[in-house]
């Protein structure tokens, strides 16, 4: 694992990939809203919520990429540190949003309308970020920040990872036995319980989706930091390979969701990762840059939309189910602002000032990320 730990990395693929798939979210959560689309726009966007998962992964890839060095040489010392950093960085804009929609809340109290969907006895799992560990059975306040919570837990599982487990000093073929044992013993309790996509039953099974694919996460960014030869062509190939095979036996119904997606999503969280070595988008083309200032942004995106498209309809649409093109478009756009604005006013202010004093990446690398 070599000198290139020491290196500082920045896998701008990784960054315009995890906007993208933040965009497909707020587009899933709209799409009852757009009838108007073909058939197979919708195909793809009643997928949506499979970006969650990707999301997971990328997260465990980034994390390990950024903390384990230093983790593995300060050992418990450096956890509080790590915490904090990663409170930092999801915290302030979380309890922004969750503080405008308990503003929201109150309003509909005041005003005798219905808030069924925002029971006052979550609030405190809400506000500890623990409102997906398995104490309720419903979504509700800010649906998004569901994942928030599940990436938490992760987090605090992390430092387990690295200290107790042989991850960063494994060899290649044990990494890849424990991504595939990570998605598969996953994909077996989801189907036993009865589950046929990933998406459902969040509230049950959502912290078993991030924590299995955190997990698989931090292996392959330990085995993509062994694959530095430049001559080895095989990892790609073999990736590139498994795309293919597990998109064909998912498209033609031979396998489920359950492990398809998360192998697909491994293999290209992989092969995006060795791309961006020999790549940055901020000296590319201005829609390049455009990408990837869209990735930096996409946690502001990802937590804001859901509650700002209930406050345009409560405003602005007269038919939710059949918001006319230049609406949506509307909508789109004030969403693409409000992530500017609180990217730039709440979410970087915060990780500055809540993250201090800093975590030591002295020996470390790192990524554009988010959770």
């Amino acid at each position: 694992m070599s000198t290139q730990i020491e290196q500082r990395i920045q896998l701008d693929g990784l960054t315009i990939a995890r906007g993208l798939a933040a965009w497909l979210v707020v587009l899933f959560h709209i799409r009852s809203g757009m009838p108007w689309l073909p058939d197979a726009a919708h195909t793809i966007i009643d997928k949506g919520y499979l970006a969650v998962d990707f999301f997971f992964l990328l997260s465990g890839f980034v994390i390990y990429l950024s903390a384990h060095k230093v983790m593995q040489d300060e050992g418990m010392a450096a956890i509080p540190a790590f915490l904090r950093r990663r409170f930092a960085r999801i915290y302030p804009l979380h309890a922004v949003i969750l503080g405008a929609t308990l503003l929201f809340v109150l309003l509909l109290t005041a005003t005798g309308r219905d808030t069924s969907g925002y029971p006052w006895w979550e609030l405190p799992l809400h506000i500890t970020l623990t409102q997906n560990w398995g104490f309720t059975e419903h979504l509700s306040w800010n649906h998004p920040a569901w994942s928030i919570s599940t990436e938490f837990a992760a987090y605090l599982f992390f430092p387990v990872i690295i200290l107790a487990t042989p991850i960063t000093r494994a060899p290649r073929w044990l990494l890849a036995l424990g991504m595939i044992a990570s998605i598969a013993l996953m994909a077996a309790w989801l189907y036993l319980s009865g589950l046929t996509i990933l998406g459902e039953t969040i509230s049950k099974y959502g912290l078993i989706r991030c924590l299995f694919e955190f997990s698989a996460g931090t292996m392959l960014c330990a085995f993509w930091l062994q694959c530095q030869d430049k001559s080895e062509k095989w990892p790609s190939l073999v990736a590139t390979a498994i795309i293919a095979l597990s998109a064909a036996l998912w498209a033609s119904h031979a396998a489920n969701e359950l492990w398809a997606f998360p192998s697909i999503a491994a293999c290209s969280i992989f092969l995006i990762a060795q791309a961006s070595r020999h790549y940055n988008a901020a000296t590319a083309s201005s829609p390049m840059r455009a990408l990837l200032y869209v990735g930096e942004i996409s946690y502001a995106t990802y937590l804001a939309h859901f509650m700002l498209f209930i406050w345009f309809k409560i405003a602005l649409v007269e038919e939710a189910t059949n918001i006319p093109p230049w609406q949506i478009a509307f909508f789109l756009v004030l969403t693409l602002l409000a992530s500017v604005i609180l990217y730039h006013g709440i979410e970087k202010p915060g990780r500055r000032i809540l993250g201090k004093p800093g975590f030591s990446f002295r020996k470390s690398n790192t990524l554009r990320s988010a959770p």
